[in-house]
């Protein structure tokens, strides 16, 4: 996943421009099953958006972050990513994030801006 770059040209076809992308990744600065929309910026340390931007050439894309939370004392950064939750609790957190990202994915796919969906899905936890 930190080369993602690699293989971006596989799988955008040329009729599209970097800002019809939506990339969906994990994120540790938030709290497992949180999203977070955002539409361009830096890759703010995350290996594989880094190799995203600097294959395409631009930041532009509209990015979904998964919130995973930091790794408990003990456990590496990679471990923590690469790991399943042990935990029943934070598997539940992390299938609602996933089904949340899914869910914005689809919205934005559907013509809504990344204004409109981050409205509604910033740094939200499950739905009511």
């Amino acid at each position: 996943m930190n080369r993602s770059g690699d293989i971006a040209h596989y799988f955008i076809p040329r009729r599209y421009s970097v800002e019809d992308l939506i990339v969906i990744c994990d994120n540790l600065d938030l709290p497992a099953g949180t999203i977070r929309v955002r539409r361009g910026g830096s890759s703010a340390g995350h290996n594989g958006l880094k190799s995203l931007i600097e294959h395409l050439g631009s930041s532009d894309f509209t990015r979904i972050y998964v919130g995973i939370g930091r790794p408990k004392t003990g456990v590496t950064v990679v471990e923590h990513v690469l790991s399943v939750p042990e935990d029943a609790d934070e598997k539940e957190r992390l299938a609602q994030g996933v089904s949340l990202a899914a869910e914005a994915a689809l919205r934005l796919c559907k013509g809504e801006t990344a204004q409109e969906v981050a409205h509604d899905y910033n740094k939200r936890i499950g739905r009511s």
